[in-house]
């Protein structure tokens, strides 16, 4: 279970950071839309896959208090 919450919050992380930073530079260039969706929709997308990142995490530290 901690393999799983350690790769499924690194993969998060970096598809939330990544969205992030495309609909962010998109956006900066001017356009609204990209690829149907609008830009604030990425940003937000990205904001939620990355707390879902610190989400999976905290559940990892979290779990870790049990052995000692």
């Amino acid at each position: 279970m901690q393999t799983t919450l350690t790769w499924l919050g690194r993969l998060a992380g970096i598809a939330g950071t990544l969205m992030c930073l495309v609909g962010g530079l998109v956006r900066l260039s001017g356009s609204f839309w990209l690829g149907g969706f609008q830009t604030g929709t990425l940003l937000q997308a990205g904001s939620a896959l990355m707390t879902f990142a610190c989400l999976c995490f905290l559940a990892l530290l979290a779990g870790r208090g049990d052995r000692r």
